[in-house]
């Protein structure tokens, strides 16, 4: 619950500022920022969720963040909604929370098979589990020849039948990573669908967000593959039981290599064109580059400069009764950043 509004000035340091076609909003959070995330938890954990944001200071305390016209804020808060761990669970991994017929999934079975440890340890899981509506449990375990390289199994309904495919990346020991999507049924959950892997050991990627980013109607999952060494944002289409590239563009960057924060990107609608576009950092992850691929085309619409490096999520929200979309990031020096749309506020 919410305990009061930070108003002090030498705490909180506002700058508004015009960034191109978008509008800025900056807060200098003394001591430093270790992360933002949902008050909710994953959710989906791919697509836009609902929910405040929560920043997290680097000597633990919680605030959640409050966006009023072009003041941005803090607010203190104890609110904190604890996910129970599910059977199995992957060390440090998330449960990831649906709304159909799976109602949370999750990564099992940790094994030290592949000595890569991108997330920050040599852990990754061998399974996934999940917990359908009516209560029951299904599992699907990998061979010996692979992992998988995540640290949750996110959710998302392709065709829009109701029923969530799991996303998750799978690493070969190997032909390293690639993007496998998971179906379940009343009695089985398997791999229906992977991408070509890298094809080298120890080449990783990481999801950015899925939803129809070229406007054909139907939905794509994009991610970013080898973000540390000058990564490529690739949308992949599923359907009929295979992924299939559509689209793909050059120099950015999601992750930083160790790093368990996996969601530096955003899915929004920012020129209004009816058609989701992508918010997601350059290669030095300093620079936020605003893109879409409507009509089958890549475009950058606009850039966002950083004077540092993006260090946290990257999570659009909505504040108060506005049906406008602000998306929240912190940097390396402990600022919190918000942007929306030129002419939104």
């Amino acid at each position: 619950m919410r305990t009061g509004f930070i108003a002090t000035v030498s705490f909180l340091v506002l700058l508004v500022t015009v960034a191109g076609a978008s509008e800025r909003s900056t807060l200098a959070v003394p001591g430093g920022l270790a992360g933002l995330e949902r008050e909710r938890g994953d959710q989906s954990g791919i697509s836009e969720a609902a929910g405040p944001i929560i920043a997290i200071r680097q000597d633990g305390k919680r605030f959640e963040v409050a966006v009023t016209g072009k003041t941005l804020a803090l607010l203190p808060t104890d609110s904190r909604i604890i996910i129970a761990p599910a059977p199995d669970m992957l060390p440090d991994g998330e449960v990831t929370e649906g709304q159909g017929a799976i109602r949370r999934a999750w990564l099992t079975g940790a094994t030290e098979r592949y000595a890569h440890g991108i997330l920050g340890d040599p852990i990754e899981a061998s399974g996934v589990g999940i917990e359908r509506a009516d209560g029951t449990f299904l599992y699907f375990d990998l061979g010996d020849d692979s992992v998988f390289e995540d640290r949750r199994a996110r959710l998302f309904d392709f065709d829009g039948d109701g029923d969530d495919e799991i996303i998750v990346v799978k690493s070969y020991l190997d032909a390293g990573a690639t993007l496998a999507v998971l179906e379940a049924s009343d009695k089985t959950l398997k791999v229906a669908a992977e991408a070509a892997p890298i094809g080298r050991s120890n080449r990783w990627l990481n999801p950015a967000g899925a939803g129809d980013f070229d406007g054909d109607g139907r939905a794509e999952v994009a991610y970013v593959e080898t973000p540390h060494i000058g990564g490529t944002l690739k949308l992949y289409e599923y359907g009929d039981g295979k992924l299939t590239l559509d689209l793909q563009a050059r120099g950015f960057s999601n992750h930083a290599i160790g790093s368990r924060e996996q969601d530096q990107a955003a899915v929004v609608d920012w020129n209004g064109d009816g058609v989701v576009d992508l918010l997601v950092p350059d290669a030095r992850r300093q620079v936020l580059r605003i893109v879409t691929f409507a009509g089958g085309k890549f475009e950058e619409l606009e850039r966002i400069t950083n004077p540092q490096r993006i260090v946290t999520a990257v999570l659009p929200a909505k504040f108060g009764q506005s049906d406008r979309t602000v998306v929240v990031y912190g940097l390396a020096d402990g600022t919190l950043v918000a942007i929306s749309p030129s002419g939104t506020r």
